[in-house]
């Protein structure tokens, strides 16, 4: 394992290093990654160096890349962002870029173990999200890990040629606990 920083069963999270870039870069101009993260404009290699580098300068995020500890295959990323200590909240975003490891149930572990960071380590009581309504995949994803539907943000995103709706979910630290 490369400088891990939690470990999982089947996984381990880690800071995110430059050299990540170039197994992002290929993900993020995927036109179907593109569309469920909402993105429109092309990445390369500069861009997304500066991005990482960006990451270590925010002290309210946590990001770290999700790997396989078979053989430490860096297959997406997971971070906590927005943490607010005074409230006890913090939003989770999550990309499992490698395509053959999407319906695996690496996501759902990434998931458990970032919660169980947020909830234990940094005392939040809240971690929400945002999801578009045709990423049925993530949908089923955050309702497994125990999030749930609070809000709809009706006609909030557009794809091929219709508005869709952006759910909102969050899930308490209380929730969390006693699904295990």
């Amino acid at each position: 394992m490369e400088n891990p920083f939690i470990v999982g069963d089947r996984i381990y999270l880690r800071p995110l290093d430059m050299e990540d870039a170039e197994s992002f870069v290929p993900w993020l101009n995927d036109k179907e990654i593109r569309e469920y993260l909402g993105k429109t404009s092309p990445f390369n290699l500069i861009k997304e160096k500066s991005y990482i580098e960006g990451l270590y300068k925010d002290d309210r995020s946590v990001n770290l890349g999700i790997l396989l500890k078979e053989n430490d295959q860096l297959i997406g990323a997971i971070g906590l962002h927005d943490v607010s200590i005074p409230h006890r909240h913090a939003e989770l975003g999550i990309l499992i870029g490698e395509k053959s490891c999407w319906s695996t149930g690496y996501g759902t572990e990434a998931m458990n173990l970032m919660l169980e960071y947020g909830f234990d380590q940094l005392n939040l009581h809240r971690v929400y999200l945002f999801v578009l309504d045709y990423n049925p995949r993530a949908i089923r994803a955050y309702e497994k890990v125990g999030f749930k539907r609070e809000v709809i943000l009706r006609e909030h995103g557009y794809k091929d040629g219709k508005y869709c709706d952006d759910y909102g979910m969050g899930i308490l630290e209380s929730e969390w606990r006693g699904k295990a």
